[in-house]
């Protein structure tokens, strides 16, 4: 008994199972990309407020611990040496903004010291982060 001979099918790659890898592959760098949000400043626990926002433009970030440390951009500065790096900060970009973080238990003589520094350094967009509260 003979067999009859097929003709030999040529392989192809099947386009959808090929479009579902890809798809799941974008999602997942949809995703890293997402969670990976740009915080120059220290932890510290801040105060909540109902009616804070989120801002996305560069700044720079200054930071006081509960023990009383001055961070800019994670890196530890005293404070008789703020208002020279923020002068040097600002030669590049005078209309940088700058974020405070004050840790909620650090007194307010300290946040208003920084404060002052800040504007004594000629830079004039200053906003106090705070925690977003549901």
């Amino acid at each position: 008994m003979r067999l009859k001979e097929q003709p030999m099918r040529r392989g192809r790659i099947e386009m959808i199972p090929l479009i579902d890898v890809v798809f799941l592959l974008l999602i997942f760098f949809i995703y890293a990309m997402l969670s990976m949000t740009i915080h120059k400043g220290i932890p510290v626990l801040l105060p909540k407020a109902k009616t804070s926002l989120i801002d996305k433009e560069e700044y720079l970030s200054i930071s006081i611990t509960r023990d009383h440390r001055i961070f800019l951009d994670e890196r530890e500065v005293p404070m008789e040496g703020l208002l020279q790096r923020l002068r040097e900060r600002r030669e590049g970009k005078p209309q940088v903004r700058v974020f405070i973080s004050g840790d909620r238990r650090v007194p307010y003589e300290w946040v208003v010291r920084v404060l002052d520094t800040v504007r004594a350094s000629g830079l004039r967009k200053v906003s106090l982060e705070t925690h977003w509260k549901k």
